[in-house]
């Protein structure tokens, strides 16, 4: 027995087999428990590390799988053994359940280098870039070439604090914090420490990286997610600067981040499951929460421009339609359309009552969702000036006992 004759093959081999069976088939074959403290991650996948290494040592010539009590799946010994054969192994912590609450506490714990004006800005503007990537449906990996030179375009333009044009120290770090993958290499990942090693490592192996295929599937399919993770950024990374003009390169300041995107194939219409009134004013109190803090994270900060922020306003509106149930909120409305968009979603329309150039809020409790008839009363009608009044106390009643039902209504939500 010794787990220094198990090699890189074996454990690929054991690998394939674990995807073969599914994970509890896989374990109980050769009897071992999930795991609690390690996961080897191979593709953005995610594997018990010790039952991996248990059943490598089966397909070695003449050996028998480990059982779980000859050997540690600890630090020292079978996560040294996977480092050294060049696996990326992650604790428990780092591992995702692609809930955005999890994502916002690593985020929050991620370990930076500070400038004398604040923190260095490698993570958030690697970060910031595949989350873009992930927002417009680009693949979750590239080759190490194009990630870097990306990533140096990016550093060159944005790294406000002192930044080098060095893509390997926040990819490392990354991958080091459970976040990212890299494949294609042999050996152990550096840290992200020194100078020549790091770029050293880079050179020679060229690894294919991207975003833990996780945190890709939910910065790809989650509206609501993908901006409380840019918020979460911004709020921690970007204080005294305008984040406005990197948001903008990568994609993301757009009203239409904070939308689900159609992923059904060719597109076919498939309205999402209806949601229980609990699990609605929880994500209708989560996108309002969203917009205030972009609305908070705004002032005094130096910004191109703050009346009209497409993020913030995406955000609203992805609330108001949430909380329209599917229907139009004009209380007289004579016919909405029975038809359906493309995506399966309801046809309505989304507009301010008190607009922004007089004084109003990209905020749920100053907007309301309309079928295209009572839009355009409320827009050019020559009832409008009447209907106004009216429709505000809608959105009064309605936001506030939408936000009720999650126990979190804000005092902020005065109109």
């Amino acid at each position: 027995m010794g787990l220094n004759d198990v090699g890189r093959a074996e454990v690929l081999r054991a690998v394939e087999e674990f995807g073969r069976l599914g994970r509890s088939a896989f374990l109980g074959r050769y009897g071992f428990k999930a795991s609690r403290s390690y996961f080897l991650v191979v593709d953005g996948q995610y594997y018990d590390s010790k039952a991996i290494v248990g059943a490598a040592h089966g397909y070695l010539p003449g050996r028998a799988p480990l059982l779980a009590s000859e050997f540690s799946g600890g630090r020292d010994h079978a996560v040294k053994r996977l480092g050294v054969l060049g696996f990326q192994v992650v604790s428990q912590e780092a591992v995702t359940d692609a809930a955005p609450g999890d994502l916002i506490g690593r985020i929050a714990g991620l370990r930076v280098a500070h400038g004398p004006s604040g923190p260095l800005l490698y993570q958030p503007i690697t970060l910031l870039w595949a989350i873009g990537r992930a927002f417009r449906g680009r693949s979750r990996t590239l080759p190490w070439s194009e990630t870097n030179a990306s990533l140096r375009d990016l550093l060159e333009r944005f790294g406000a604090r002192g930044e080098r044009l060095r893509p390997d120290y926040p990819v490392l770090a990354l991958y080091h914090a459970g976040l990212w993958t890299l494949d294609g290499h042999e050996g152990a990942v550096p840290s992200a420490h020194g100078d020549a090693v790091p770029r050293r490592w880079f050179a020679a192996q060229q690894p294919v990286g991207g975003l833990a295929r996780p945190v890709h599937e939910l910065m790809r399919a989650s509206g609501p997610a993908r901006v409380t993770m840019i918020q979460e950024i911004v709020d921690r990374f970007f204080d005294g600067l305008d984040e406005i003009p990197l948001l903008t390169a990568v994609g993301l300041y757009d009203e239409s981040v904070a939308d689900d995107p159609d992923l059904t194939p060719d597109g076919a219409s498939a309205p999402p499951p209806a949601a229980d009134p609990v699990t609605l004013a929880a994500q209708y109190e989560r996108l309002c929460t969203l917009v205030e803090r972009r609305e908070e994270s705004g002032r005094g900060r130096r910004r191109e421009s703050v009346a009209h922020d497409p993020i913030r306003s995406g955000s609203a509106r992805r609330a108001v339609l949430l909380r329209s149930e599917g229907a139009c909120e004009n209380p007289a409305c004579r016919g909405q359309p029975d038809d359906v968009t493309d995506a399966g979603d309801p046809i309505l329309e989304v507009d301010h009552i008190v607009q922004i150039a007089h004084e109003g809020r990209d905020h749920p409790s100053q907007m309301i969702a309309l079928c295209p008839n009572c839009h355009a009363v409320k827009t050019r009608g020559s009832t409008r000036h009447a209907l106004r009044p009216v429709l505000l106390d809608v959105v009064r009643e309605r936001h506030h006992r939408a936000r009720s039902r999650s126990g979190l209504a804000s005092a902020r939500d005065a109109v």
